[in-house]
């Protein structure tokens, strides 16, 4: 089973029509027994840091996304899904997060709109199977405030500008995490979902 973690915030309808286009049945949850069960793990959001953070420690779904990390067993997570796997976010003030990626999430520049909303390039850093039949450069859809800045830049797996160059995709073991949107990003999005899927289930 694939597991999507509801934490109460916007789009967990969109990831799981984007992954039943590509014939895998989804299951969206706020019990940490499903999310132990699964074989597959899906951490989307658009939304509040804060108020996920809040709805993931009181259903107990905070310790089971530790637990999927600290077993290395595959998950992916988008846009706050990415951000609440930091250390610490400075959105609307100070929250703390989930703490498994030691890092802070920081505001984009005031030197350019806010939120970033649209399709940007994503520039491959490294060669990985997710990016398998992807272009390096190929545009996905974006629509956030805030960017992730990871201590380790070597789980940097993929950059984007915008005011600044921030970590628009992070990997480490079998966690893929992006800072844009598969499931709003067309043909490539679908094959990157289609890529991760694959190598979690080989």
């Amino acid at each position: 089973m694939i597991a999507i973690v509801n934490h109460g915030a916007g789009n967990i309808g969109s990831v799981a029509n984007a992954i039943a286009t590509l014939g895998y049945e989804t299951k969206i949850t706020d019990r940490p027994k499903d999310v132990l069960g699964s074989r597959v793990v899906i951490l989307p959001g658009v939304g509040a840091a804060g108020d996920a953070m809040k709805r993931l420690n009181e259903t107990g779904m905070a310790e089971a996304v530790r637990k999927i990390m600290e077993e290395n067993r595959p998950l992916f997570a988008v846009c706050l899904g990415l951000q609440l796997l930091f250390s610490n976010t400075e959105e609307n003030g100070f929250h703390s997060c989930l703490d498994v990626i030691k890092g802070t999430v920081k505001r984009l520049p005031q030197t350019v709109k806010v939120p970033h909303m649209g399709w940007n390039q994503v520039k491959q850093r490294i060669h990985h199977r997710i990016f398998q039949g992807i272009p390096d450069g190929a545009n996905f859809y974006f629509v956030h405030s805030y960017y992730a800045e990871p201590f380790d830049k070597s789980l940097i797996a993929a950059t984007t500008e915008y005011g600044v160059t921030f970590c628009s995709m992070l990997i480490k073991g079998n966690l893929v995490a992006t800072q844009f949107h598969p499931e709003k990003s067309g043909k490539w999005g679908l094959k990157m979902y289609q890529n991760f899927l694959e190598v979690a289930s080989s």
